[in-house]
C-alpha cells in the first residue's frame, strides 16, 4: 500500500494530512467537525462518516494522546455497576463488550481471565458476594448475547489452582480463589488508531497537530500545529469530543476529573509470566480492587487509584508516589514475592472526564448515569464522561444529538456491525501464517507487516532488546497509521515510551523510521 493512497483507504500519513488540511483551509464545508481524537471522537468520525456525512476530525497532538492511552486496557461488561443497582450501565457495557469482542474487534480485544485470590484478609462472607456478583456478570453476558465461546463460565478454584495460575500469590492461608473472565485489549491506543483508520476509510478527514483555538456552532479556528499557521474550518455542526478539556471550549461544561494511577513493572519481578490477571482487594474495602494486568511485551501493569484531581488539567498527568506507594501496599498484601519501588520501571495516569452535576437544573442536557451529551445555545455538541468499553454507543449518541440539531440528512447508525481495520472472524485470523502477537495488534494486515521485514532484515529486528516490537512496526506506524514523530511511534503506536529505558534505546530506531518517509 502506498503512502499515496487513495483518500478513501485507511491509511494515515503526512501526506495525506496536508492535502485534507489545504482543503479545508481552501474553504471546504463538511457536514460534522468533530474536535478531540481519543475513543470518543474517533468513534464520532467514523459513525458520522458511515451515515453517509462528510466529516473532519481534528486533534491538537495526536490519536489517543489523552485519557485513552491511559486506560487499564480493559472491555468491562458492566459488573461494578450491578452492586450499585445501575442495571441499565451494566447490561449497555456488557452490550458494548460484545460488538468488540465478537464483531467490530476480535483481532484487539481477547477474553481474559482473572483470579480473585481468597486471602486472609477476604472473609467468607465478603467471597460469597464475590461469587455472587461474577455469576450475575456470567448472566449479564447472556442477556448481551455474547456467547460462551467467547467469554468462559466463572467459577472456583482450589488453592493448588490459584497458586498455578499466579504463582506469586502468597501461599499462607490461601482458601482458593474465583476465576472470572472479562475482556482485554491488546491496546487502547491502539483501538483508537483502528477506530480513526476505519473512519479514514469512510472518507472522514482525520488530522492531527490541529488545534481548536474557538469554537462556534458553524465551525472553529484553529492551528496547524506544524506550521503555527491559523484557518477556519467550516461545519454544519460541531461535535466537542475532548474529555477533561471539553470546559475548556465550551462554557458551562463543568468535570470534575478523578486520576487512575497504573505502575509498569516487568513479569520476571513477579516470578515469571502470569496466566491470568489478578483482582486484589484493597484491605478495608468491600468492592474495591487492584488489578494486576499481564500484557504480552513482557510488562505488567498494576492500577488502579480513583483520587479526585484539582486545578488545571495538564496535558499528560504526573503520577504522585502516594499512589505508587498504595499500589505496592496492596501488592504486598496478598504477593509472596516483594515488589520495591525500584522494581517499578514505568507509570501511567489517565484523567477520567466525570460530569460535575452540581447545578444541573441550569443547563439543557440529556444526562445518563454514563455518559452525557450537551447542546450549547449556539449549537456545538458536547460529550463527555463514560468509559472506553462504551465509546461506541457515546459516539452514537453525540452524532444523532448533532444530527438533530442541525436537521442533517444522515443515515441510521452503522458502527455496531462495522468491522475495524484488521478485524476478522477468529477463523480467518488464526489461519494468517504470521505470529501470533502481528495478529493481535494489526489483525488482517499482520501480514503487510510481517511482509516489510522480510523484505528488508534489518526492519526485522526488534527496537529494544528483548522487547518484541521490531523496525517493521514503526515503518508501518509512519506509512499507514498517522504517527508524526517519535512520540507518536514510542507513546502510542508502540507502548516502548512507558518505560524511560526502553524509550531511549528506541529513540534512533524512531527517527530512522520517520527519515524513510521524509
Amino acid at each position: 500500500m502506498s503512502p499515496k493512497s487513495p483518500v478513501n483507504s485507511s491509511s494515515l500519513h503526512a501526506e495525506r494530512r496536508s492535502r485534507e488540511l489545504a482543503e479545508l483551509a481552501d474553504g471546504t464545508q463538511v457536514d460534522v467537525l468533530v474536535v478531540g481524537l481519543g475513543a470518543t471522537g474517533a468513534g464520532a468520525a467514523l459513525d458520522a462518516a458511515t451515515r453517509g456525512l462528510s466529516v473532519a476530525a481534528i486533534d491538537a497532538h495526536d490519536l489517543a494522546f489523552g485519557t485513552s492511552r491511559w486506560s487499564s486496557k480493559l472491555i468491562h461488561g458492566g459488573l461494578r455497576y450491578l452492586a450499585s443497582g445501575q442495571l441499565d450501565v451494566a447490561h449497555e457495557s456488557a452490550v458494548e463488550r460484545g460488538v468488540l469482542m465478537e464483531r467490530t474487534a476480535p483481532h484487539l480485544v481477547r477474553a481474559q481471565p482473572f483470579v480473585l485470590p481468597l486471602t486472609p484478609l477476604v472473609s467468607r462472607g465478603q467471597a460469597a458476594l464475590a461469587r455472587a456478583g461474577f455469576i450475575a456478570g456470567d448472566l449479564l453476558r447472556v442477556s448481551a448475547r455474547t456467547a460462551r465461546t467467547t467469554l468462559p463460565a466463572p467459577r472456583t478454584l482450589s488453592a493448588v489452582e490459584t497458586r498455578h495460575l499466579a504463582p506469586a500469590l502468597r501461599p499462607t492461608g490461601l482458601r482458593g480463589g474465583l476465576l472470572s473472565w472479562d475482556g482485554q485489549l491488546t491496546d487502547d491506543a491502539r483501538l483508537v488508531t483502528a477506530i480513526a483508520r476505519t473512519a479514514a476509510a469512510h472518507g472522514a478527514r482525520v488530522l492531527t497537530r490541529t488545534r481548536a483555538l474557538e469554537l462556534t456552532g458553524d465551525g472553529a479556528r484553529v492551528r496547524d500545529e506544524t506550521t503555527g499557521q491559523e484557518l477556519r474550518i467550516r461545519a454544519r455542526v460541531v461535535v466537542n469530543a475532548t474529555g477533561v478539556w471539553a470546559g475548556g471550549l465550551v462554557e458551562d461544561v463543568r468535570l470534575r476529573p478523578s486520576r487512575g494511577t497504573h505502575l509498569v513493572l516487568r513479569d520476571v519481578d513477579l516470578g515469571g509470566r502470569l496466566s491470568a490477571g489478578l483482582h486484589i482487594p484493597i484491605p478495608g474495602e468491600t468492592n474495591r480492587f487492584v488489578l494486576v494486568l499481564p500484557q504480552q511485551d513482557g510488562r505488567v501493569y498494576v492500577g488502579l487509584t480513583d483520587e479526585p484531581v484539582d486545578g488545571d488539567v495538564p496535558d499528560v498527568p504526573d503520577v504522585p508516589e502516594t499512589d505508587i506507594g498504595f499500589l505496592l501496599d496492596v501488592l504486598g498484601s496478598a504477593l509472596d514475592v516483594t515488589v520495591r519501588r525500584a522494581d517499578v520501571v514505568g507509570a501511567f495516569a489517565g484523567l477520567r472526564p466525570l460530569l460535575d452535576t452540581r447545578g444541573e437544573g441550569d443547563r439543557t442536557a440529556d444526562i445518563s448515569r454514563k455518559h452525557a451529551v450537551l447542546t450549547s445555545p449556539d449549537g456545538v455538541v458536547t460529550v463527555v464522561g463514560g468509559k472506553l468499553t462504551t465509546y461506541r454507543r457515546m459516539a452514537q449518541d453525540a452524532v444523532d444529538a448533532a444530527v438533530a440539531a442541525r436537521g442533517l440528512t444522515a443515515g441510521p447508525c452503522r458502527t455496531a456491525s462495522t468491522p475495524l481495520v484488521g478485524a476478522a472472524r477468529a477463523r480467518t485470523l488464526a489461519q494468517l501464517d504470521v505470529p501470533a502477537r502481528l495478529v493481535r495488534r494489526y489483525g488482517t494486515e499482520a501480514p503487510a507487516v510481517h511482509d516489510l521485514g522480510v523484505a528488508n532484515p534489518d526492519l526485522a529486528r526488534p527496537v529494544v532488546p528483548g522487547h518484541p516490537v521490531t523496525c517493521a512496526e514503526l515503518v508501518w506506524a509512519v506509512r499507514h497509521e498517522g504517527a508524526l514523530d517519535a512520540s507518536d511511534l514510542l507513546d502510542r503506536r508502540t507502548r516502548i515510551g512507558l518505560v524511560a529505558e526502553d524509550r531511549e534505546t528506541a529513540e534512533q530506531a524512531a527517527l530512522g523510521a520517520l527519515a524513510q518517509m521524509a
